[in-house]
């Protein structure tokens, strides 16, 4: 299933706003702050498709009744880029386990490229909502390596997929491959460049959060 926040009107409209604008994203802080804060809304959104059961808790005054989410869950993201998407989930689910991915790109001078995975470390995902977190899904063949990657360490009960910008491309292909999979957007671009950047996008996501990296 694919869910589109700006499909709808909400303060998420405005810090995405913030984010792609080439001025604003000159305040690192603030564009960290901005990633940080749509990973929160994320986690509320995503909040609401858990299980929940129904417990008593005492207070001052007498019992009360409430629902209480019931689901164990692993937050993981791609590095480096999907840090602030990941502290801002592990904001809300303080007591998720917690994964780590390093993907990049390795391009050729025919100006394909494939995805290298480097170095994993994950938890027992057997039977746990695992939460995959990276800053842009642009043709899908990050979040296709990594969760293929990941597997290996056991059966999700249910995975979802979220990122700031996503090409049509992108969730197309990761909607056919993974058709089980929820993939959570901020936003939806038509267009990919010649070397599968996200076109309006936002430009380099871990680059803007965290300085620029030398180039291979």
């Amino acid at each position: 299933m694919l869910h589109n926040l700006s499909a709808k009107n909400s303060i998420a409209n405005q810090f995405i706003a913030e984010l792609r604008d080439v001025k604003i994203q000159k305040d690192r802080m603030r564009f960290r702050q901005n990633v940080v804060r749509l990973g929160e809304i994320f986690a509320y959104e995503i909040s609401k498709t858990f299980t929940y059961v129904l417990e008593e808790r005492e207070t001052p005054l007498g019992i009360a009744n409430v629902k209480i989410p019931q689901d164990k869950i692993v937050i993981a993201c791609v590095l480096r880029a999907g840090l602030p998407l990941h502290q801002g989930l592990l904001n809300y689910f303080d007591q998720a386990d917690n994964a780590f991915v390093a993907a990049y790109r390795r391009h050729h001078k025919d100006g394909t490229f494939e995805i290298n995975l480097e170095y994993m470390t994950c938890p027992d995902l057997e039977g746990k909502i695992l939460i995959l977190a990276d800053a842009m899904l642009a043709t899908g063949a990050s979040f296709e390596a990594v969760l293929k990657g990941i597997e290996k360490q056991g059966t999700a009960k249910k995975i979802h997929l979220i990122t700031i910008i996503g090409s049509t491309q992108g969730v197309n292909y990761i909607k056919r491959i993974f058709p089980k999979v929820d993939i959570w957007c901020g936003a939806i671009d038509e267009e990919l460049t010649a070397k599968s950047y996200i076109v309006p996008g936002l430009g380099d996501a871990g680059d803007l959060l965290f300085g620029e990296k030398l180039q291979e």
